[in-house]
């Protein structure tokens, strides 16, 4: 089934199931070398005039390298049937194995980023704006317990493109 491009109004996905429960692959590099790993915490919203997601990745996550390097990132969603990706892309560094080879997926290449055909739906993201969390900011200290000190990044992208099968 080949892909369709939408606008952030027509998509219909309820997002909060979708993130929390399907998870998305974040993707960054180009046709020379990319990485991919899975998420489930991020939002899409309004910001800045325009419709932007925020992902978080911790600084040691091998996607942050490729993150960094470049001016835009992918958000694929894959639906439930091809779940067991995540299991591989979730635990598993791209410095020890190459995850595309090892989860078959078949990757795509456009100015705008890097995604793979198996997935439903594709979001291109422009990085905008990457900041380091820090313990100050916390002001509900509870949510500490999702961290050892290695606090995430938060990622804002302003969404250019929406592909959808």
């Amino acid at each position: 089934m080949a892909f369709r491009e939408i606008t952030a109004e027509n998509w219909n996905d309820n997002i909060f199931e979708s993130v929390s429960k399907e998870y998305m692959l974040i993707t960054a590099g180009d046709e020379n070398d990319h990485n991919m790993m899975t998420a489930s915490w991020g939002f899409f919203g309004e910001m800045w005039g325009h419709h932007t997601a925020m992902v978080v990745v911790r600084p040691q996550r091998y996607t942050m390298d490729f993150i960094n390097k470049s001016d835009y990132f992918t958000l694929s969603f894959y639906g439930e049937e091809l779940k067991d990706i995540h299991k591989i892309c979730g635990s598993k560094s791209g410095r020890d194995i190459n995850k595309t080879e090892a989860c078959d997926l078949t990757p795509v290449y456009d100015e705008k980023g890097v995604y793979f055909e198996e997935a439903r739906l594709v979001v291109f993201c422009k990085k905008e704006y990457v900041q380091a969390m820090n313990e100050e900011s916390f002001v509900d200290k509870d949510n500490l317990r999702w961290y050892k000190g290695d606090y995430h990044n938060m990622i804002f992208g302003k969404i250019e493109k929406i592909l959808t099968k």
